[in-house]
């Protein structure tokens, strides 16, 4: 099942893709019981999956794609979190060893905008840079999880777009070394425009993901060169802090960002940058 939040007529509700970029069912408007933001959809669990499905079977509300405004699948997750350095040539572009268990940082639900948002250049930075990554949405809470269980707590995955200060991440003695506001700035977490149950997924551990400059390719890699699959990170992180249903874990990114390239390339306002996973879609967002 293909997940969306769309906005109507200046009202936002959740609706099912019937095919990648197709039209939508508006589960609102079918069933009053279905709430109208993602988070709250993902934590009524089998229930709401079902009470949509049923939505979808019975064929009707069905809204043309071209009439309405598909946003971020989600915007108040409890956590947005961050995996770095998670694919082993990622590592090696940057003369760095692999790690041995997750290396977690994060965002904020405030750096969430839309899969065809203007992601606006911040002044306060001269080092703007691209990541494609495939982001786990999480299904309920999780708390020391097993790895072995882990996929259990999944409910499925989107895109995001990493968005990077490189100065304010990696500039040595900048802000003490610490990478949260090179990493968090307002709209630096571009996502979706779906998110994909994991059921409906071939494989989450096997699919290209690529990240396009102006139609140029800089990113072109595999889901399956993740280092610490979706397993070892839930189980990872619910060790120290509980998981929440809705929450994003962003995977990781791989080799082919501005910052390592010889010469160093970064964005500039009138890019346009897509983030493309197989499966799930892109986000495409023009730098303003």
């Amino acid at each position: 099942m293909r997940l969306v939040q769309f906005q109507d007529a200046g009202n936002r509700r959740i609706g099912v893709e019937l095919k990648e970029n197709g039209d939508i069912v508006d589960l609102c408007k079918a069933n009053p019981n279905i709430p109208n933001d993602m988070r709250s959809f993902i934590e009524g669990g089998n229930a709401m999956l079902s009470a949509a499905k049923s939505v979808v079977d019975g064929g009707g509300s069905i809204l043309k794609r071209d009439t309405v405004k598909v946003v971020a699948p989600i915007y108040n997750p409890d956590k947005v979190l961050c995996i770095g350095m998670n694919y082993t040539d990622h590592c090696i572009e940057q003369n760095a060893p692999v790690p041995e268990v997750p290396v977690i940082f994060n965002k904020f639900p405030s750096c969430i905008i839309g899969p065809t948002d203007d992601l606006e250049y911040p002044e306060e930075t001269k080092e703007l840079d691209w990541e494609v990554e495939l982001t786990i949405v999480v299904g309920k809470d999780a708390k020391k999880v097993s790895e072995s269980e882990a996929m259990d707590y999944i409910f499925g995955y989107t895109v995001a777009h990493d968005v990077s200060a490189r100065d304010w991440q990696l500039k040595p003695g900048c802000n003490g070394g610490q990478w949260v506001i090179g990493k968090a700035m307002d709209g630096f977490c571009p996502l979706g425009p779906a998110i994909v149950t994991k059921e409906a997924l071939s494989d989450p551990h096997n699919l290209g993901l690529r990240c396009k400059v102006n139609g140029v390719t800089k990113q072109d890699s595999s889901t399956n060169q993740l280092i610490h699959k979706s397993a070892a990170c839930i189980a990872f992180v619910s060790r120290f802090m509980t998981l929440k249903a809705g929450d994003l874990i962003l995977t990781g990114t791989p080799p082919g960002v501005g910052v390592f390239r010889k010469p160093q390339e970064f964005l500039k306002k009138g890019d346009v940058v897509e983030c493309e996973i197989d499966e799930i879609g892109k986000v495409v967002n023009k730098i303003v």
